[in-house]
């Protein structure tokens, strides 16, 4: 069957170049993806998604995705619908999908389910973890150069992203001076509520953000960019919204981390339980500096990096 099936959230995208069966683990049929929210978001999700169009590309084997998927009851009807389509290998994109995969898994010992940053245990599962709090430290010590007031931010999510903390012992190393101020959002797509927080940051004399949050990352860009401040982006490469406002990006390479997973796969190679990645696997790297931050600056923050690499060990673990 040659199709290309496009329609809302509601039904299954998919993307085919033949047909086939599900077989044992190891031998990849077919591909599922499950995403917590659109594929429009400039951030998560849509590294996700592209992670899977680069698994279509390059191996020529047919994918399918579902977005919007945000409860047991709907990953539990798509995962049904991905096994009906001949699919064995599924990807959760979120920590979300850990829960309902565990629970899910032992009914279908054929397929291999993927989750990200979230602990799993047992056959045919397995997790894989961004190490946040690195990414989060090196933002700290770039926002901590960089600002003027002495005052920086970070607004995220959630309290258990570990570049929360990251980022708080990144400035702090950096400057124990500076004033690291925190808000979280407690949602990856309240938009309206990360830009209340954000002016109320503002108003405490932040200036330069690191907005923690794939859903209203981009929004809270925008609004650095009118108050001639800094901002440091979160997930891709951002410079591309500001290059005198985004002083970097901390980028999580998703399609990279993919297509390493699909090919141990392949070759019978992918362990379950939890796997972690960082700088030294390429998986997370920052993305260019704007003009703004000295070569000083860039330097110190590179040789720090790379050191971490040789090592395993960030500034203020020697």
């Amino acid at each position: 069957m040659n199709v290309i099936r496009i329609s809302f959230s509601v039904f299954l995208f998919v993307f085919m170049v033949g047909c086939s069966t599900v077989t044992e683990t190891g031998n990849l049929t077919k591909v599922g993806l499950l995403l917590p929210h659109n594929i429009d978001d400039q951030g998560w999700n849509s590294k996700g998604y592209e992670g899977l169009l680069k698994i279509h590309s390059s191996l020529n084997v047919d994918v399918f995705y579902k977005e919007e998927i945000n409860s047991r009851e709907k990953a539990e009807l798509a995962i049904a619908e991905f096994v009906d389509s001949g699919v064995n290998l599924i990807f959760g994109h979120s920590q979300i999908f850990a829960t309902y995969f565990m629970e899910l898994k032992d009914e279908y010992p054929n397929i291999h389910f993927i989750t990200f940053n979230a602990d799993v245990d047992g056959d045919n599962i397995t997790s894989l973890h961004f190490e946040g709090y690195s990414m989060g430290f090196f933002a700290g010590m770039l926002a901590s150069e960089m600002s003027e007031t002495n005052t920086v931010g970070v607004l995220a999510a959630f309290p258990w992203q570990p570049e929360v903390e990251g980022f708080i012992e990144g400035v702090l190393f950096q400057n124990s001076n500076v004033d690291v101020k925190v808000e979280f959002v407690s949602s990856w797509v309240d938009i309206e509520k990360a830009l209340d927080l954000y002016k109320q940051m503002v108003g405490e004399g932040v200036d330069v953000f690191y907005p923690a949050g794939d859903g209203y990352h981009v929004a809270i860009i925008e609004e650095v960019k009118k108050h001639g401040l800094y901002v440091i982006g979160f997930v891709g490469d951002h410079s591309d919204l500001g290059q005198s406002t985004v002083l970097t990006s901390t980028i999580q390479h998703v399609d990279f981390l993919y297509e390493l997973v699909v090919d141990k796969f392949i070759k019978g190679e992918l362990d379950s339980g939890n796997k972690y990645y960082d700088f030294a696997e390429g998986v997370i790297t920052l993305g260019n500096y704007s003009p703004e931050v000295p070569e000083e600056i860039q330097e110190k923050i590179n040789n720090a990096i790379n050191t971490y690499i040789e090592t395993g060990k960030l500034p203020n673990q020697f």
